[in-house]
């Protein structure tokens, strides 16, 4: 789990230009060129703020804005081990709060307790009639949700959020046994880390724009 993450929100009627196998090279490209001034490196350079947004500048506006996630420095390991405590207390939960943050980690980043959930939206981002364990399909790809995945997804956490601090006691008890290092050990990095996701989910809903997570 070496792996770094950037979680980006991006316009889906700009990607919609592009057949679905282009669209993530689309924003690929966008992400990467020297007029968005994301890789300046001056003084006047754009310094992304952990909890906030860094978007490109230029004259064509913004199709697209990167969100900096609280202490995890760009590492996927946070969020990896967000699934793994969220195995460890789940059982600990009030019955609606564990089906609402299964179905929220699900649909981001916890592979599930069969290993096998998927967190990317083919038929928005590739060709509906490839393989979706096709490893060209959606090369470097962690997170790829469409505009109504994430609007199913942004309605999860606004039912889970106020009913997260009932986790805290099932994490004290964990912080408490050997679990095997990682990150996320204590309740409140385990709500920063939901609380981020809520951000790019409300942003990217309130815009009607999908939910990319791509690795470098």
């Amino acid at each position: 789990m070496g792996l770094d993450i950037t979680v980006l929100i991006a316009d889906s009627s700009w990607l919609e230009e592009a057949p679905p196998r282009e669209r993530l090279p689309r924003l690929r490209d966008a992400w990467y060129a020297d007029e968005t001034g994301l890789w300046d490196v001056g003084p006047e350079a754009a310094r992304a703020v952990e909890g906030g947004w860094e978007w490109p500048r230029g004259t064509g506006g913004p199709r697209f804005g990167i969100y900096e996630f609280r202490g995890t420095l760009g590492s996927f390991k946070a969020h990896f081990w967000a699934g793994e405590r969220w195995e460890a207390v789940r059982e600990h939960a009030d019955p609606v709060l564990r089906s609402e943050v299964d179905a929220l980690l699900l649909g981001l980043v916890w592979n599930g307790l069969d290993g096998e959930a998927e967190h990317t939206d083919p038929e928005f981002f590739a060709d509906p009639g490839r393989p979706r364990d096709d490893p060209a399909v959606l090369p470097g790809v962690l997170l790829a949700r469409s505009p109504d995945s994430v609007r199913r997804l942004a309605a999860t956490w606004e039912r889970a959020r106020p009913l997260l601090g009932g986790l805290r006691e099932a994490f004290d008890t964990l912080s408490t046994k050997p679990h095997g290092g990682g990150w996320v050990r204590a309740f409140d990095e385990f709500a920063v880390l939901l609380e981020d996701w809520g951000r790019v989910l409300a942003e990217a809903d309130r815009r009607g724009w999908c939910v990319v997570g791509l690795s470098e």
